[in-house]
């Protein structure tokens, strides 16, 4: 099963980056966690060029269409998600009777350096992917302080936080298996 990892951060070593490589740390064998690297070179949305978009565009939209399973790590810029992400589902939500989004199985956690853990900017990602048409898994996981929440190899030190980590996961994958997007997955709790 393949699980396409979103950072809503374009910054290489961002803390949502971070956060995609813990999750992919609880992934069962049987499944791999590929973090899209191609978003910054996503031009701005522009239904002129909706039928002949850009290569970024058509990369975008086969990244999702070849997931299982998609998994946003979102910062929050000014209590919302960062314009390039909102940019991106705009893309992969047109045209509608072909959205690249539409019935795929999507959740969204979230990491800021502030004190709320970018929870409003997980609830707008969740309020957009569910209008793009994806079946988005109402939880979250608003890691705050997050310059402070992991050890030197990436990890979680809060083994609370792991735990609803781990859980996001192991529902996401139970609802990319119910979709038949993939075979049964079995998760280790």
């Amino acid at each position: 099963m393949r699980v396409l990892g979103v950072s809503g951060s374009l910054r290489r070593d961002s803390h949502n980056r971070r956060l995609l490589q813990a999750a992919a740390a609880t992934l069962p064998p049987e499944a791999e966690l590929v973090v899209y690297e191609g978003l910054k070179a996503i031009p701005p949305f522009d239904e002129d060029d909706e039928h002949s978009p850009a290569r970024a565009v058509h990369d975008w939209r086969g990244a999702i269409s070849d997931a299982d399973a998609l998994l946003f790590a979102t910062p929050e810029y000014n209590s919302s998600i960062p314009g390039h992400l909102k940019n991106a589902l705009d893309w992969a939500s047109r045209p509608i009777a072909e959205a690249a989004l539409r019935n795929k199985p999507a959740a969204v956690i979230g990491a800021s350096t502030g004190s709320f853990g970018a929870v409003w900017a997980q609830a707008e990602l969740r309020k957009a992917l569910a209008a793009a048409g994806a079946r988005v898994i109402d939880r979250e996981l608003p890691l705050a302080l997050a310059h402070e929440a992991f050890d030197g190899d990436g990890a979680l030190l809060d083994q609370e936080r792991t735990a609803a980590l781990d859980e996001i996961v192991a529902e996401l994958l139970g609802a990319a298996a119910l979709s038949g997007a993939g075979s049964p997955v079995l998760v280790n709790r």
